[in-house]
């Protein structure tokens, strides 16, 4: 069976998509149909821009989607058996498999990238990677900790990320060095995604995502919330909420899709960064970048 990944935040490189638009005419339509709907020429930075121009958090998220998204598009032969998305991916998926229209997803996207922005200003809040050591040890770190921090992304064993306010994620890394983790290091984002710092953003999605029509999707898509397989529009409207301020079960998701007979990944979209991770989790099965 054949699962298809998409990339979230972070895989975004200069020049990204160029080769796409110049390639094909379904794509050039996605891409002026895109800046027509975002009301800027995204195709400019993205082909164009600098990496700082790219880090925009209204282009980011957004530049991500399309490539993935129209990336899938133009391939040849793609029928996914199931799909899953880190994070932001999880978006490009959900088009990907029918859930979502083209439009819909861009523009909750957009809307997403903007609120958890806002969410960002609120308060100082950032993210570190915790490596080489037991979950459960992080887990039980944080949860010691006076202050907001949280498990935040299950990468692949021995990878996880962590969340919230600045100081608490100070304090935590410390920790986590003290108990024998190889690296505990502050990242460069803008705050502290899947924490309970992003409600604000959550809140704000929520409405967007409630007023946007859901499909039933052509296959089943794994999702960060549960990782297990969710075919339903409702139950599918629910979990991308609760997304925001939840963490990205990644592991756990890559390890239900080969236990429900997945046998090889392709990642759709900018970079390498989950072909590696599912490589980490699973050394069996087939890997593939589109």
């Amino acid at each position: 069976m054949k699962a298809y990944v998409f990339p979230g935040q972070g895989a975004q490189f200069t020049g990204m998509g160029k080769e796409l638009y110049e390639n094909s005419t379904v794509a050039r339509e996605l891409f002026e149909k895109a800046n027509e709907i975002l009301g800027f020429r995204i195709t400019d930075i993205m082909f164009e821009g600098t990496a700082e121009e790219l880090k925009e958090t209204k282009v980011t998220q957004p530049a991500v989607f399309l490539h993935s998204v129209i990336l899938a598009k133009t391939l040849e032969n793609f029928k996914p058996d199931m799909v899953a998305g880190h994070s932001l991916g999880e978006f490009s998926a959900l088009v990907a498999n029918g859930a979502l229209s083209f439009e819909d997803g861009l523009k909750l996207v957009s809307k997403r990238a903007l609120a958890m922005q806002k969410a960002c200003e609120i308060k100082p809040s950032t993210m570190a990677a915790v490596l080489n050591l037991d979950d459960k040890i992080v887990e039980d770190i944080c949860a010691s900790i006076d202050g907001v921090v949280v498990a935040a992304n299950y990468n692949c064993p021995g990878q996880l990320v962590i969340s919230g306010e600045y100081s608490a994620v100070e304090l935590a890394c410390e920790k986590m060095k003290e108990a024998g983790a190889k690296r505990a290091l502050i990242l460069p984002v803008g705050g502290a995604f899947h924490s309970p710092m992003m409600e604000p953003a959550r809140e704000e999605l929520a409405a967007a995502i409630e007023a946007t029509t859901f499909s039933t999707p052509i296959c089943p898509v794994y999702q960060n919330v549960t990782a297990s397989a969710v075919s339903d529009a409702d139950e599918i409207k629910k979990n991308l909420i609760i997304q925001l301020t939840a963490p990205v079960k990644w592991t756990q998701s890559v390890n239900q899709m080969i236990a429900d007979g997945a046998t090889s990944f392709t990642e759709v979209g900018p970079g390498k960064v989950l072909v590696g991770l599912v490589n980490k989790i699973n050394k069996e099965v087939e890997t593939i970048s589109a």
